[in-house]
């Protein structure tokens, strides 16, 4: 069979041409005593080419650690899952893990869904060059709301794969809302493989986020670059600058973007202001043990079954099954 990656569209889902979510949830955050940005709108093309730059940084470990993990596990990953499943990717494929899991199983097609249409499109790109018979099911989405399967691979079993601990970028209500989002696209009968990275030592952390070269903040600026781009914004960027810390109390790293000094700024004709020290909260990254990721996943529908980490425990994967209806108490 010939692929149809380089021929098929990415399939979009629009509720209302006049919605723009960005704008919505930049407003909003702004608005806010605290203000905070979601995490997800990092992801244009430059802010998605940057995140693939992180992940060659010599600081930043999970990449290293989850392919790490998954080579070494690759074998009995393989004997879990079976061939010829369809596998959904929540976020485009990563040229580094998505191959050592396809290869593995053998899928009778590839769904990969992400918010950055562009970078969609030149991920499935490689996919189809690398896997000419394989066919290909881009979808042009935001993966937290319900996403239809293509009708053709309905009588499919699938595999949802969403690797990059990008899990420990919600709080855990939001994340436990998300799983419960992707056992109604994948369906009962379905399998799940995670990436989640684990708790370790603040440095390792830290610098994990705040990299020498200074790409992770690159990362960080780019979105108030997009803020002005596409939202008619005025934000004096030498004004703002990264910030990574970890948060102790809740396992997780933060990431802000602080104002140096007091400023006044619009967005869509809407007048904000930042005293200096003030920061918009852009991301969080979560990190977990094995018993706090087993309680997530139970909550939000799915039945650990295999818990796999690399030969440093810096990151595990996590395979799972669904439950019921995916709800629980």
């Amino acid at each position: 069979m010939a692929s149809v990656a380089a021929e098929r569209p990415a399939i979009t889902f629009e509720d209302d041409a006049t919605e723009n979510p960005f704008r919505d949830d930049v407003l909003a955050g702004l608005a806010q005593e605290r203000k905070a940005i979601p995490a997800r709108w990092f992801y244009d093309m430059r802010g998605s080419q940057l995140f693939e730059d992180i992940t060659r940084l010599p600081e930043y470990y999970p990449t290293r650690a989850e392919v790490a993990a998954l080579q070494e596990h690759g074998a009995a990953l393989g004997e879990a899952i079976g061939e010829g499943r369809i596998v959904v990717e929540f976020g485009a494929g990563s040229s580094a893990k998505t191959p050592l899991l396809l290869d593995r199983i053998a899928p009778s097609a590839y769904v990969p869904i992400d918010i950055s249409g562009d970078f969609l499109r030149e991920s499935c790109e490689g996919f189809s060059r690398r896997y000419p018979e394989l066919p290909v099911f881009p979808i042009e989405a935001d993966f937290t709301r319900p996403v239809p399967i293509p009708s053709e691979l309905l009588d499919h079993e699938r595999l949802g794969f969403f690797p990059g601990s990008t899990i420990g970028n919600l709080e855990p209500d939001a994340a436990v809302d998300l799983l419960r989002e992707m056992h109604r696209t994948l369906g009962s009968g379905s399998l799940l493989l995670i990436g989640m990275d684990r708790i370790k030592d603040r440095e390792t952390l830290v610098s994990a986020y705040d990299d020498a070269a200074g790409v992770t903040a690159a990362f960080n600026l780019n979105l108030v670059h997009r803020i002005n781009r596409e939202l008619d914004g005025t934000i004096p960027v030498d004004a703002i600058r990264h910030k990574a810390v970890w948060n102790p109390d809740r396992a997780r790293i933060e990431m802000h973007l602080e104002a140096t000094r007091e400023i006044r700024f619009q967005v869509c004709g809407r007048t904000f202001s930042l005293r200096a020290g003030e920061s918009v909260h852009t991301e969080n990254s979560h990190k977990y043990d094995e018993p706090g990721a087993r309680t997530l996943l139970l909550a939000g529908g799915w039945e650990p079954l295999e818990f796999m980490t690399d030969a440093e425990s810096r990151f595990m994967i996590v395979l799972a099954r669904a439950m019921g209806d995916g709800i629980t108490p």
